[in-house]
Order: structure tokens, then sequence, then C-alpha cells
């Protein structure tokens, strides 16, 4: 047997090895604290939350919210997204800065998952990231239709992305989507730039829920 033909497969799974090594490397460089493109704010239809989440936070649902609140403001590449970044920054959060926070996400468990998964990626101080979620949160102006909601709303997405825009000048229905989980937890998710200004973002835009009709449900 030709030698060459002889080493080429012992050749492979040292190849292999180096590929591994190599992806490994790139995925993890992906991920760095502070690189990402822009925002989406994610606003979670708190009942929607407390009916059908699997372990609902009954500190935000003892609240009886009848709207939106705030579910993360999560760093976003054009193409996916990064999550569980290296810092060094703590990953445990003081509980001052959960309690702080609380008016805009009432679930302590909540604040400390988004830091946990999404927060250390946008490279700011736990303080500094979490006064960004406020000034996002300030930024979107929920539309009239969904505040202090006291009956069951049925709708579809469009409709009410369509209503976001109308009541949020320079919004761009590219720059929205309404996500429908499995589980019935309605979202609505805003793309925003590094400085909270609208933009488009068309891989989140395709995500949008499909389903042909969507209930907001009413406080119980």
């Amino acid at each position: 047997m030709p030698l060459h033909q002889a080493v080429k497969p012992a050749l492979l799974p040292v190849r292999l090895l180096i590929l591994a090594f190599l992806a490994s490397g790139a995925a993890s460089a992906a991920d760095r604290a502070g690189d990402f493109d822009f925002y989406v704010l994610s606003l979670t239809w708190s009942p929607s939350y407390c009916d059908n989440a699997r372990r609902p936070d009954p500190r935000q649902c003892n609240l009886d919210i009848p709207g939106f609140v705030v579910h993360g403001l999560w760093p976003q590449y054009e193409r996916g997204y990064p999550e569980y970044c290296d810092s060094s920054f703590p990953r445990r959060l003081p509980s001052s800065t959960i309690s702080g926070i609380a008016d805009v996400i009432p679930s302590p468990g909540a604040a400390q998952y988004q830091w946990e998964k999404h927060g250390i990626c946008s490279g700011l101080r736990p303080q500094s990231y979490f006064s960004l979620v406020r000034q996002a949160a300030r930024k979107v102006v929920i539309p009239k239709p969904y505040l202090d909601v006291r009956s069951d709303i049925q709708s579809q997405a469009r409709a009410i992305e369509g209503d976001f825009i109308a009541a949020n000048p320079g919004m761009s229905d590219r720059g929205i989507a309404i996500s429908c989980d499995r589980d019935g937890v309605i979202e609505v998710r805003i793309c925003l730039t590094k400085r909270l200004d609208f933009r488009r973002c068309e891989e989140v835009d395709r995500r949008s829920c499909r389903l042909p009709k969507i209930e907001l449900p009413a406080v119980d």
C-alpha cells in the first residue's frame, strides 16, 4: 500500500480536532460583552405570562398588572444574539439593584436572569444597564387600547404592531414583532439602536407570530 494512502486516515481525526478548536474559538469570540449591533426591548403581556407560563413568579402576578411589563433589553447581532458573555462584572445582582428596577421588571428572578443572560453582554455595569432598560421602557409609548385592560382582547399580530407604530413616530413595521410562544405568552419585541432610536431588524421581524388570532387576557 502506498504510504500516502496509509497516512490520510490517521490525519482525519487531527483535522477534525483542529476544526472543532477553531469553531469553539470563533463562538466564544463572538460573545464578547459590548460587541453587538442593536437592542431588542421585549415587553410581556403580564396576564398571559401569569396565566400560561410554566412557573410564573407570584411576586409579579400578585400585583395584577393589567398590561405590558418589561421582559428584557437584549443585545443583538444582525443575525443571532450573544448570551452569557464573559465579563469581569459580577453575575449576581445585589438586592438593592433588583429592588431598584422592580417597578420596571417586577419579578426579582427575571431581573437576575435577564442580567446574567443578556445584560452582561451589553458591556455595561449593572446600574448603567438597568438605567438603560428604564430609558428604553420610557421610550416606547404603550397604545391606549392596551392600558388598564379589564376584559380580554382578541386581535392579530399585524393589528397590535399597527397600534404600536401609530403611537410611536419613527417606529417601522420592520422594526417590531409580536411573539406568541407555545405556552400562550404574548410579547412585543421592538428593535432599538444603542442610542435607543427605533430601527429595522429583519431577522427579528421575520419571527413575528403567525397565528390568525391572538388573545390578550385581562387580569382575572
